[in-house]
């Protein structure tokens, strides 16, 4: 199965090898993973799913995520992350990536939404949580 493989742990060495401007960026990615938000929107977006070989919606969403977190302004900047697949691994294609969102209605959004308050619970139980700052999910 494509785009569910586990994104491997970075290490972060000033060696002046193998640098990468998005090696931040990546590091969302396992954030998203290990909070299970991946994982999450995998289970939520399961009834989207065209076809069992192809990527899985939920990791296909994650990395739309970091990619307009890397400053991505449209699906076709999927291709920077895309490009590096040592940091990112088996990214989706961009059309692939257009109908995981086409096939995203209302009723996805309100699931979608329950994932990431339970991800954000689990990160603020681990020590997380602003303090004094209260968040909306808007």
């Amino acid at each position: 199965m494509m785009g569910s493989a586990t994104l491997r742990t970075v290490d972060v060495v000033a060696d002046a090898t193998g640098l990468s401007s998005r090696a931040g960026t990546a590091l969302l990615a396992l954030v998203a993973q290990r909070l299970g938000l991946t994982d999450g929107l995998s289970t939520v977006l399961a009834g989207t799913r065209e076809r069992c070989s192809g990527h899985d919606p939920g990791r296909v969403l994650c990395d739309l995520a970091v990619m307009a977190a890397d400053g991505g302004r449209c699906v076709s900047d999927l291709a920077a992350p895309a490009g590096q697949p040592a940091l990112f691994g088996d990214v989706a294609s961009v059309s692939t990536a257009r109908r995981v969102l086409l096939s995203i209605g209302e009723g996805e959004v309100a699931k979608i939404r329950q994932a990431r308050a339970l991800t954000r619970e689990r990160a603020w139980k681990a020590g997380a949580a602003p303090d004094g700052t209260r968040l909306t999910d808007d």
